[in-house]
């Protein structure tokens, strides 16, 4: 491979220092020289773009679509360069033949459930095989899951392990983590995770620590008991040794309005004790799920099948709408469900494509039933495939959480249904353009430094992160003067404006705004001596 020159670009090199201008020489895939009147026999006009280090998505869900469309243009049109996968404590690593049809039911909201799709893998060390053996656009990392390591040992049980559990799932723990895997992820507020105790996982931490990984959870509630479930990560994090990069960190639901602050005075004292802590945002309100996460914890023991017949159950039914609407149900963060706020944006079953984009009080009313009662039916009749967003975020708690020092940023984008959540196409583009540019809540380069630098270090990452001689080439140039993100919740999958191009190891996978088809990508394994 000839050299490449990116001629005349400001450079964000990642670190948070300010842009300088330069030329940016590449050979072989990665960083050969930085600095003034660099040659090469091809040449890019950079002259009014910024050059960055490619962007790292620290909370992904393309465990699936990265294999069923390798190409990836929700990541590449918006600079994406690396993601990790595995997140909230549900993916498809470690699985067996128990395990996995449950999980693809479970997961379907999220993910999808492909048609004729190849699931040949059943450890983790297999599926970050397959990532390479298929070829992806992009680079990506992976976790394990808690609960599909919990899966895998206990079932859908709503109980703690014996000893003789534990020490297997340590052990499992153990194998993903010496097969590549980053850290444990962990989804505090969905089946079959939620049934795990604080000691459960602090002697898991104590194994991801052990493999110089770090813990990821998905903590328990993001309403009623927020501040309570943000302590009880950072005692796991102290107690196991284990660093701390809190999912998703956001004050949602009425009961956390203007509170960020108080979240983030319990961080710097976490801090302040030693913890080791990062954590990742989305820069938008609301936030998105499967309908059937809202139920409370033991209307899901023992699995899909379980939860659905429980719906039938007019007993079941009775106690479940009980949690739902009175007293709070802590698969809805404590608090109780207002169905104005939860908007249906995906459906398994084609025939209730009609529904999508309405709020479960409007049709509701429209059919002259109660919201809880027409989530019942709903549920039974996509058979727990819907996907919702649910409007409950605070734009001053987004704003204050992305200003911290530890923070990252995470599309926590589901790609699938008919109109999921627009931070899967536009999460990048929105902090460059709307919060950094526009807004002046972050600095650019703070804003890159975000996106690239400071997750790397999280990661582990072996040369990549900056934009400095020696480093892998993976690389965004945009126009800071036009990007922007364009996608909308009526219209979730357009690409965003201002990214010009996106190279990973060297290799163009964005050209003019365009996907290349180019497959460079690969799985990150962590190692002894880092990610790589």
């Amino acid at each position: 491979m000839g050299a490449l020159l990116f001629r005349g670009a400001t450079v964000l090199d990642g670190s948070g220092a300010p842009g300088v201008r330069a030329d940016v020489r590449v050979r072989d895939g990665v960083v050969e020289e930085v600095g003034p009147g660099l040659t090469a026999p091809q040449v890019v006009d950079a002259d009014g773009l910024v050059l960055a280090p490619g962007f790292i998505d620290m909370h992904a869900h393309s465990d699936l679509q990265v294999l069923v469309e390798p190409g990836h243009p929700s990541r590449v049109t918006q600079g994406v360069t690396c993601e990790v996968l595995g997140q909230d404590g549900l993916s498809y690593a470690p699985v067996d033949e128990r395990t996995l049809g449950p999980l693809r039911r479970q997961l379907a909201g999220w993910n999808g459930d492909p048609a004729g799709f190849d699931w040949n893998w059943r450890s983790v060390g297999e599926y970050l095989d397959r990532l390479d053996s298929a070829g992806t656009a992009v680079n990506a990392c992976y976790l394990v899951p808690h609960g599909t390591l919990r899966a895998l040992v206990l079932g859908w049980q709503r109980r703690a392990p014996d000893p003789g559990e534990l020490a297997r799932m340590r052990e499992l723990l153990a194998q993903g983590l010496a097969e590549g895997a980053v850290g444990m992820s962990s989804g505090l507020s969905y089946p079959p995770g939620m049934y795990a105790d604080t000691a459960e996982l602090v002697a898991l931490c104590e194994v991801v620590a052990a493999h110089g990984g770090y813990h990821s959870p998905h903590q328990r509630s993001y309403g009623e008991g927020a501040l309570a479930g943000y302590a009880e990560m950072v005692e796991i994090s102290l107690r196991s040794g284990c660093p701390l990069h809190l999912a998703h960190a956001t004050m949602n639901f009425g009961v956390n309005q203007g509170r960020a602050g108080d979240l983030l005075a319990l961080l710097d004292a976490a801090i302040g004790r030693g913890c080791d802590l990062t954590l990742d945002s989305y820069p938008y309100l609301p936030g998105s799920t499967t309908l059937a996460a809202l139920l409370p914890s033991w209307a899901a023991e023992g699995g899909p099948e379980a939860t659905l017949a429980r719906l039938r159950d007019p007993a079941q039914r009775e106690r479940i709408r009980q949690a739902l609407e009175e007293r709070g149900s802590d698969g809805c963060h404590g608090v109780t469900v207002d169905w104005a706020t939860v908007q249906v944006s995906g459906v398994r079953q084609e025939r209730l494509a009609g529904l999508v984009g309405r709020t479960v009080a409007q049709l509701a009313a429209e059919r002259g039933t109660t919201g809880t009662e027409f989530c019942f039916e709903l549920l039974l009749e996509d058979e727990l495939g819907t996907t919702i967003l649910q409007h409950v975020g605070h734009e001053e708690n987004v704003r204050a959480i992305m200003r911290h020092p530890a923070h990252t940023a995470g599309s926590d984008g589901l790609l699938v249904g008919a109109r999921p959540h627009p931070r899967g196409w536009g999460t990048f583009p929105r902090y460059l353009g709307h919060y950094a540019r526009d807004l002046g809540v972050l600095s650019l380069a703070q804003a890159v430094h975000r996106m690239t630098g400071r997750p790397a270090r999280r990661l582990r990452l072996v040369r990549r992160g900056l934009v400095r001689p020696g480093y892998h080439a993976d690389l965004v140039l945009f126009d800071p003067a036009t990007v922007a993100d364009a996608a909308t919740f009526e219209d979730p999958r357009r690409p965003a404006v201002g990214i010009r191009h996106v190279y990973v190891n060297g290799t163009a996978v964005l050209r003019d705004a365009r996907p290349t088809g180019a497959l460079p990508g690969r799985a990150l394994r962590r190692t002894d001596g880092g990610t790589q």
